[in-house]
């Protein structure tokens, strides 16, 4: 009951002399409030406040690790962050996404994004400089206030009125250039402002120039930041289409090189290829390509306000198991300080436990075997951290607020509470948009959906050649030689029973030549590695079947 408001407790204990009242002012109230506030996001964070918040809070869990998760943090829209050299394109492809220039924006060959631009949807457009924003409490930035103003003063926000921006959140950050220069310039840390976004973000977008592959010492310590959230990563080589093709094969195996030298991990995430803007492509040899490895890429984008939620949750369980691991340090570290040491010498005994924080981690590692060790934090950032705390005023183990952070989902419903968001974009097709020859796939089963002559027409001359000396009845293949020439394909049983149902318009057991040929279509395209449809489309119909006073199509074989 620990949701319910203070008025309501406050009315049941003037009630309290009369207990039926009561129960009926309980009932009625809690069955209103849960309701009206019955999401699975709600649900999200009273389980985040009831049972994770007061562990944190107690072994200050947010002085060493993450800040307290506000509701603005939960109800945020899904963020994509770009991260790249200078003159990669990053600016380029938010315009190309959003379809229109945001606040702010500067596209050239040269360094021009010097700010983490922050492009959020609004009706009202407008350019927001970085201590406005963060001061908005209706927005999840607050917390960049800690980084302080010469950071702030290259933080901004541009407010575009976009269908696509009504369900995700772009983050534009400063290109990066190589040498000591640009270190040398920075008035904030980079990679800590980076650390904070890349928490924080859905998806992470690192793109390369194919022309310039090298990778610079500051690039390289931002993809050791990035390395961290693999599992968002997606890698872009833009401006493939300025190079041939011989030439992006060993980009790209130079790339693939690099990235498996710096990311370190068995699997080096997936590497789009293409030109990820809106203008003329330089060499279109690799048109087809260029177009899927975008639409994949868009797709997985669009996906991300529905997986935003499945994110949110196993960000919960994370956290849980690193505040979980906190709090046996901490009460670790508190228990190993006597009380006689807290005042005598205190500073030399903190030092010791400090400096063999190692041995710590091992013992409590020894001591609770249900830690993982992937869950510890690092050694060196923990000793730094440490060194400004006073332990004695850290608190012992409270085994109770340790079970209620394990037991974080015990009761919560994976029936979730969802609703599908409607990504609204020309740029990333929705399934209801209508189909055009450009956004619909015309290859394999879709191949001729566009063209006014049966797609069969065009290949079927030697499939009629094979027809002609097959046996026939009444000028149709019968079934057994229709079924030897069918085996030549060396297609399973199952796969070719379901050709023959798909080409047998009629169902009289016989194919004519359209039928035949229609046959042989789907043989050839199966065996190319495409999937059959369950039913026939429309496109693939047979002229000569298409007359309903001639021949009756059978209503599961309609589109």
């Amino acid at each position: 009951m620990d949701v319910l408001p203070y008025c309501y407790v406050r009315c049941c204990k003037a009630l309290s002399k009369n207990p039926n009242i009561t129960k009926i002012i309980h009932r009625s109230f809690y069955k209103n409030f849960v309701n009206n506030d019955d999401t699975f996001l709600s649900r999200l964070k009273n389980i985040y406040k009831s049972k994770l918040l007061p562990l944190e809070k107690k072994y200050l869990f947010h002085e060493f690790h993450l800040p307290v998760l506000t509701d603005q943090d939960f109800d945020a829209k899904p963020m994509v962050l770009f991260v790249g050299q200078y003159s990669t394109g990053k600016t380029s492809m938010i315009r190309y996404l959003i379809e229109k220039d945001y606040p702010g924006i500067r596209i050239g060959p040269e360094p021009t994004t010097d700010k983490f631009m922050v492009i959020m949807g609004g009706d009202n457009e407008q350019s927001i400089p970085g201590n406005a924003l963060v001061a908005d409490p209706s927005k999840h930035f607050c917390d960049l206030s800690r980084f302080g103003n010469k950071f702030l003063k290259k933080l901004g926000c541009g407010i575009v009125n976009t269908p696509l921006l009504k369900s995700i959140t772009f983050v534009d950050t400063p290109g990066i250039l190589s040498g000591e220069k640009q270190r040398d310039q920075r008035e904030y840390s980079f990679n800590d402002t980076l650390n904070w976004f890349a928490e924080r973000a859905d998806m992470i977008i690192l793109t390369f120039d194919a022309n310039k592959l090298d990778i610079s010492d500051e690039l390289k310590a931002a993809i050791d930041v990035l390395k961290d959230h693999d599992n968002k990563l997606r890698i872009i080589l833009n401006k493939a289409d300025t190079i041939d093709a011989r030439e992006l094969l060993r980009v790209h195996g130079a790339l693939m090189w690099a990235l498996g030298k710096t990311i370190n991990c068995p699997e080096v995430p997936r590497v789009y290829i293409g030109s990820f803007w809106d203008q003329p492509f330089k060499n279109d040899v690799n048109r087809i390509m260029f177009n899927e490895e975008e639409n994949d890429l868009f797709q997985d984008m669009k996906c991300l306000p529905h997986n935003s939620v499945i994110s949110k949750l196993n960000n919960i369980g994370k956290r849980a198991n690193t505040a979980i691991v906190h709090a046996y340090i901490i009460s670790e570290l508190k228990s190993r300080l006597p009380l006689l040491l807290r005042i005598i010498n205190k500073t030399h005994h903190q030092n010791e436990l400090i400096n063999n924080l190692e041995s710590v981690f091992c013992d409590i590692q020894n001591k609770y075997k249900n830690l993982s060790v992937g869950d510890f934090p690092d050694v060196e950032n923990m000793k730094a951290m440490l060194k400004e705390k006073d332990f004695s005023s850290f608190n012992s183990l409270d085994q109770k607020l340790i079970d209620s952070a394990s037991n974080l989902m015990d009761g919560f419903s994976m029936e979730m509470t969802m609703n599908d968001v409607e990504v609204q974009s020309n740029i990333i097709p929705s399934k209801n948009d209508i189909s055009t020859p450009f956004t619909a796939t015309t290859e394999g089963i879709d191949e001729g959906k566009f063209d006014q002559r049966w797609i069969v027409d065009y290949y079927r001359e030697p499939f009629d050649k094979i027809f002609n000396n097959l046996i026939k009845n009444d000028g149709k293949v019968v079934r057994s030689a229709a079924k030897e020439e069918f085996l030549q394909s060396k297609l399973p049983d199952s796969v070719l029973s379901k050709i023959w149902k798909l080409a047998d318009q009629d169902g009289d057991g016989l194919l004519d030549s359209d039928e035949f040929a229609l046959a042989m279509y789907l043989i050839k395209i199966k065996l190319e590695g495409s999937e059959l449809p369950n039913t026939l489309p429309k496109h693939l119909l047979p002229p000569s079947k298409t007359n309903d006073s001639l021949n009756i199509i059978p209503k599961d074989l309609e589109p």
